[in-house]
């Protein structure tokens, strides 16, 4: 079995680390990735794809990167499920990035 993604976009925003009841660094942030194709006429499409990072991956990623930093996400794909505070069954789909790569130069990419 295969499961292997690589993205290059935009954080759409500044990621925010957080911390598990056990003390593990993790992160969750959306990638905005331009799709390749643009009908004619239309107008160029986006799509906004959930990224989770842990542990050093996401030390890195809050250390390094901010809103609008370009960056390519090597991982795999993660769906799951969760019971809604309505009780409604709500469905997700996570990239569980393994690798995070700067991919501008470095004076475009500096964190304030």
């Amino acid at each position: 079995m295969l499961n292997k993604i690589i993205i290059m976009g935009r954080l759409v925003a500044d990621p925010e680390l957080r911390q598990t009841a056990s003390n593990v660094s993790n992160v969750k942030f959306t990638v905005a990735v331009d799709r390749n194709y643009t009908p004619q006429g239309q107008e160029k499409q986006t799509d906004f794809i959930s990224v989770v990072a842990w542990r050093p991956t996401a030390e890195f990623i809050n250390k390094y990167f901010a809103k609008g930093s370009m960056l390519v996400v090597e991982g795999r794909l993660q769906t799951g499920s969760f019971t809604d505070k309505n009780g409604v069954k709500r469905y997700t789909t996570d990239v569980i990035a393994d690798q995070v790569y700067f991919a501008e130069n470095k004076k475009n990419a500096e964190k304030p």
